[in-house]
């Protein structure tokens, strides 16, 4: 049986609920795991988790940033944020220093080691993401990242 969820149908069991199979949230959520699944998988000898990298991914973008902008530049919350950033400046991949402008903030830099860590995996990050479209038809891949682009962008707050 068909219904339309937010002009789009969606099959629901006899019982009038949503199958497991057919659940966006659900398809997702095992996306995400057939992602970092793969992600331990391929980064073997390298001891960083996927929220690990997305934080380091991160900060290599721009020299100094804070954690505010780590958090709007991920979707990653606060305190795990902070957590993750205290840890990677433990084993050395971050370094934090107070900002000039505010006594309260931080600025986040990649460590030497951090690079290292960044450029090691970059060729490891490319076959992951390889892995990941290719159980998807050539056609398709594309337009699959689009969409979960699309579907990430409905849902960022205006200014992101």
């Amino acid at each position: 049986m068909d219904t339309i969820t937010r002009g789009r149908p969606t099959t629901l069991s006899r019982e009038g609920s949503i199958t497991l199979n057919s659940s966006t949230l659900h398809l997702l959520h095992r996306v995400h795991q057939c992602a970092g699944e793969l992600f331990q998988q391929h980064m073997d000898g390298i001891d960083i988790t996927t929220t690990q990298y997305t934080v380091l991914r991160a900060a290599s973008q721009k020299d100094g940033l804070s954690q505010q902008d780590i958090i709007n530049a991920t979707g990653i919350d606060r305190s795990t944020v902070s957590q993750v950033v205290q840890l990677l400046t433990r084993k050395g991949l971050l370094k934090r220093k107070r900002t000039r402008h505010d006594a309260r903030a931080y600025a986040i830099s990649l460590t030497e080691a951090g690079r290292d860590v960044i450029k090691k995996s970059e060729p490891i990050m490319g076959r992951i993401e390889q892995e990941l479209v290719a159980a998807l038809p050539a056609t398709r891949a594309k337009t699959f990242v689009s969409n979960l682009r699309s579907i990430v962008a409905a849902f960022e707050p205006a200014g992101s």
